[in-house]
C-alpha cells in the first residue's frame, strides 16, 4: 500500500513508547504493535521502545527471556517498521555464549524494516543490590557505537545503567550522535527517579545534544520517560504509568545551542575504552 509522503518539517518526530512489559511475550508484542500504530498516526519518523521490551521480570532477566535476532520479537519490530515506515529502537534480550547467561541488547531498525544495528549493553547493573552480571554477559566496550540516522538526525544508543557513565555518552557524540537514546527499565527505589531525571538532563547539557530517555512502566521500575533539549530544558516528561507520546526533536535548535555553547570544541580529553591502548604522544614509546 502506498503511504502519503510525510509533511515537510524542520524536526524529526519521535514517538516515546513507555510500555508496561511482563513475561507474557505475546502480550508484549501486541503492545509493540499498538505503539507502532500510534506512531504511524502521529506521522512519527522513529519509535523508541524501552529496555527488555520483548520480555521482563523485575526480579531479573536472563537466558529464559532470550530470543534470537530472527525470533518473533525482532521480526515483529521489523515487520511493523516496514508496514508503517517508522524506524525503531527497541530493547530485547538475545541468547548468550551458552554459559547460562544472555545479552541485553537494543536493535535498530530503519523505516524499510531492515535491521541496521545491534547494541549490546556494556555496563551491567551491578549496583543498588542488583547483580545483572549473574544473568547477563556485557557487550564489548570497544564495539563500534550504534548510531542510527533518521530523517537527517543521528541517534546514538545506550541502555539504562549506561546513563550513569558520561564517557559512554561522549563516545556516542564523538561518533556523530545528535541525540542520545536511552531505552531503560530503571529500577525503582530511594532517589532513583531523581537520579534518572538528573542524569538525563546532565547528559544533554554536557554534550549539547538532545536526550530521549524511555523507561518501562510497571512493577519495580520508575517509568518517567523524558525528552531533553540540548540546553537541558525538558520538553516531554511522563509519569509512572504506561503511555505513548510523540515529540519533535529540532536539529536546527541543536545547532544553535552548539554554536552558543561550544563545549565539545573546547574539550581537552578524549574517551578511549579500557583495554584499548592509545598513545597521546607518538614518540612516547621511544
Amino acid at each position: 500500500m502506498n503511504r502519503p509522503e510525510p509533511p515537510v518539517r524542520p524536526a524529526v518526530r519521535v514517538t516515546v513508547g513507555q510500555l508496561s512489559v511482563t513475561d507474557d511475550r505475546a502480550a508484549n508484542r501486541e503492545a509493540v504493535q499498538d505503539a507502532f500504530a500510534i506512531a504511524e498516526r502521529a506521522r512519527a519518523d522513529l519509535l523508541v521502545l524501552p529496555e527488555y521490551a520483548s520480555s521482563f521480570d523485575p526480579h531479573g532477566v536472563g537466558e529464559q527471556h532470550a530470543e534470537p535476532l530472527d525470533g518473533p520479537f525482532v521480526q515483529l519490530v521489523r515487520a511493523c517498521a516496514a508496514r508503517t515506515g517508522v524506524a525503531a529502537l527497541a530493547g530485547t534480550t538475545l541468547p548468550g555464549p551458552g554459559d547460562g547467561r544472555a545479552v541485553n541488547a537494543v536493535v535498530g531498525v530503519d523505516g524499510t524494516g531492515a535491521l541496521v544495528g545491534v547494541y549490546r549493553k556494556v555496563h551491567l547493573y551491578d549496583a543498588f543490590g542488583h547483580r545483572e552480571s549473574d544473568r547477563l554477559v556485557p557487550g564489548p566496550a570497544d564495539a563500534p557505537p550504534l548510531v542510527l540516522e533518521v530523517a537527517g538526525l543521528r541517534f546514538g544508543v545506550m541502555t539504562c545503567y549506561d546513563l550513569r557513565f558520561p564517557e559512554q555518552a561522549r563516545r556516542l557524540v564523538d561518533a556523530g550522535a545528535d541525540v542520545l537514546v536511552v531505552p531503560a527499565a530503571w529500577a525503582d527505589g530511594e532517589l532513583k527517579a531523581l537520579h534518572w531525571r538528573t542524569l538525563a538532563v546532565a547528559r544533554a547539557i554536557e554534550n549539547t545534544c538532545a536526550v530521549v530517555a524511555v523507561g518501562q512502566a510497571g512493577r519495580g521500575v520508575v517509568g518517567r520517560s523524558l525528552v531533553v533539549a540540548p540546553d537541558g530544558v525538558v520538553g516531554l516528561e511522563l509519569d509512572e504509568r504506561p503511555g505513548v507520546r510523540t515529540v519533535d526533536v529540532d536539529g536546527a535548535a541543536l545547532a544553535v545551542v552548539r554554536e552558543r555553547n561550544p563545549s565539545l570544541a573546547n574539550r581537552r580529553y578524549d574517551v578511549v575504552p579500557r583495554g584499548v591502548e592509545r598513545l597521546a604522544d607518538p614518540d612516547a614509546s621511544r
